[in-house]
């Protein structure tokens, strides 16, 4: 997260998170944590949830985080997305949503969500505007840890999959 400009040919890969990305996961999740952008997440809670992540690897590190948290049956929620900033607009976050949206088919999973501050960039993978209410209850055990519950701005959107790729 320190480099002012990122090469103009960023060679990036996106994979499943390993055991020693944690550390540079958290640092880039925290950092927008502290913006009031995300929520943060310890260690532990990121070792417990590892095999939900996705990272974006690049020479100089890890650039992206994103998970995909199952969370009923049907249900499984985008979320933690973070893209550190000198390389955002580079494709790195559509390509990780893009990663759990095929991992979410794989599993054959009907409905994902997510809580974002920026719906539009969402919305061109299908996902629309909805009431947070029509979401799992199971959603809200997180959102009781934000300092904005229960006044929450963020805005849910859903996007159903089927069977279809995105």
């Amino acid at each position: 997260m320190k480099r002012e400009n990122p090469p103009t040919r960023l060679k990036f890969q996106i994979r499943k998170a390993l055991n020693q990305d944690v550390k540079e996961m958290q640092k880039l999740i925290n950092h927008f944590a502290s913006e009031g952008l995300m929520l943060s997440r310890s260690l532990s809670e990121l070792f417990d949830t590892l095999r939900d992540f996705h990272v974006c690897q690049g020479e100089e590190g890890i650039l992206g985080v994103c998970a995909l948290h199952v969370v009923w049956e049907d249900f499984a929620e985008i979320k933690s997305l973070a893209v550190a900033p000198p390389y955002q607009k580079q494709g790195i976050g559509k390509q990780m949503v893009r990663a759990c949206l095929n991992e979410a088919v794989s599993l054959k999973i009907q409905h994902v969500f997510t809580l974002t501050y920026k719906p539009d960039f969402f919305q061109p993978f299908g996902f629309h505007v909805v009431e947070k209410d029509i979401l799992p209850h199971k959603v809200w055990g997180e959102c009781i840890k934000c300092v904005k519950f229960p006044d929450c701005n963020e805005v849910a959107l859903i996007v159903d999959l089927g069977t279809e790729t995105p």
